[in-house]
């Protein structure tokens, strides 16, 4: 079977290994096109296939021989995790097809395996557990993690948000904080970044106390550099500080993203509109909130439920 208008392979195709092609078809269509996050997690699949599948030409690609790449990757990863890197080398091949490079696409009918999912920690915990982790909390007189971890159950910001805040960016007089970047935090350089879309650009309020405590810890910092980073910063650094803490809390383990969700989900129990919640954690729109916070929106209508029924049987 041919393609049409296809052009024939040449010794010069037939001899790039397929990791070469990969590294040029992400310079070529993504370099520049996508957020650098996203950019970095291409380089990343391109390295996982330079270890993988280093002597595996262009020429060489088919359904066999792909299947054996993935399922080499699959043995060290979730079924997700190698969906994600199945589509990246996908969007490559059916280029290559395009490009006649490949008379057919080995992706086809591809058998996606992974290995068992890791235990998931916690969503999220109640209102009384978090009073219990934020009491155990060490609140010196200068940026900790413990202190980011407060900001973070507080307003429900992202890591990479939290980590590029500056004193400037509190207006302590209104009680209110501007998130209008993020911080770079998985490049070794680090670097301010883009907000993962423009509705993250937000400015949120944030109660007295709250006020109060970041304006005399940050009152003799820089006004414009990030308060809690001091040299390379890793998510696991933080995320074993606050597992210490819920194990001194006695309560479920849980990471940072989840103490994210702990804050939506209490202002959504708490009675805050969907779309009110929606803007203070910066979704790009109403139905990414409703999609993420289903299981307790659910669990209210229940609650609902049994109050109408309640109410509906007092009656004559």
């Amino acid at each position: 079977m041919s393609v049409p208008n296809a052009t024939p392979l040449t010794d010069q195709h037939a001899d790039q290994y397929f990791h070469e092609y990969f590294a040029d078809w992400i310079d070529v269509y993504k370099h520049g096109a996508v957020r650098p996050i996203t950019y970095q997690k291409y380089l990343m699949t391109l390295r996982r296939l330079a270890e993988l599948a280093p002597n595996l030409k262009i020429c060489g690609l088919d359904k066999r021989s792909y299947q054996t790449l993935i399922n080499d990757y699959a043995r060290t990863h979730e079924k997700q995790t190698t969906m994600d890197f199945h589509n990246h080398l996908k969007s490559s091949i059916l280029d290559a097809v395009d490009e006649g490079l490949l008379l057919s696409d080995p992706t086809r009918k591809v058998v996606i395996k992974g290995k068992e999912p890791a235990a998931k920690k916690p969503k999220y915990i109640s209102q009384h557990e978090l009073q219990a982790l934020l009491k155990c909390l060490v609140l010196s007189d200068e940026p900790s993690w413990d202190w980011l971890i407060l900001l973070i159950a507080k307003t429900g910001l992202r890591f990479s948000e939290a980590l590029a805040i500056c004193p400037s960016d509190f207006d302590f007089s209104l009680h209110k904080l501007k998130i209008k970047r993020t911080w770079n935090y998985k490049n070794p350089e680090g670097g301010f970044s883009e907000t993962k879309n423009s509705s993250s650009k937000r400015t949120l309020s944030i109660d007295l106390k709250l006020s109060t405590q970041f304006s005399r810890l940050t009152k003799s910092m820089a006004v414009d550099k990030p308060i809690f980073v001091n040299g390379r910063v890793f998510n696991s650094t933080v995320n074993s500080r606050l597992c210490t803490l819920c194990k001194i809390a006695g309560v479920p383990v849980i990471s940072l993203h989840s103490l994210r969700h702990t804050h939506a989900s209490l202002l959504i129990f708490a009675g805050v509109s969907i779309a009110s919640i929606a803007k203070r954690l910066g979704h790009s729109s109403v139905t990414t909130t409703q999609e993420t916070y289903l299981h307790i929106i659910q669990e209210l209508e229940n609650q609902d439920n049994e109050k109408i029924i309640r109410h509906l049987s007092a009656l004559l």
